[in-house]
């Protein structure tokens, strides 16, 4: 078990650095000027290849994750009730991945209008989160 929880960790944060990194792309590529095709093609593409890294990266933090929960029974039973808000927080992870996605469409399509001060603070929900989870399991106040 102690190698599933250990590829679940070193997966766990190589997503994590993924979605640490990815919003700074954005907040460089909203600082574009106009015209500057070259900048903003080479940030698009370093962006959609983090993109992409990232997301292989999540699929087996994901499932040992699920293989930890359902497998060996971690976080079931009374007095597991932090397992319920990780796991919740996870989602918010996972959703949080698919917004970057989603803006990431935006920027290649030419649409998106956000400030490089909103993506500044977009940055920190992953850092927030990651916190959330790191204590939840950590402490299991619940």
């Amino acid at each position: 078990m102690l190698w599933f929880k250990s590829f679940h960790i070193v997966f766990v944060a190589s997503w994590f650095a993924g979605l640490f990194y990815l919003p700074r792309i954005y907040v460089n590529l909203a600082m574009v000027p106009p015209g500057s095709v070259a900048e903003r093609d080479r940030l698009l593409l370093m962006a959609k290849k983090l993109l992409r890294f990232t997301t292989i990266l999540c699929i087996p933090a994901v499932a040992l994750g699920v293989w930890l929960w359902a497998g060996y029974g971690i976080g079931w039973g009374p007095g597991n009730a932090w397992m319920h808000a990780k796991l919740f927080t996870v989602l918010l992870v996972a959703a949080y991945h698919v917004a970057c996605a989603v803006l990431l469409r935006k920027f290649e399509a030419g649409i998106m209008h956000k400030s490089h001060v909103w993506f500044r603070w977009f940055n920190e929900i992953p850092v927030i989160l990651l916190v959330v989870v790191v204590v939840l399991v950590v402490t299991k106040p619940f």
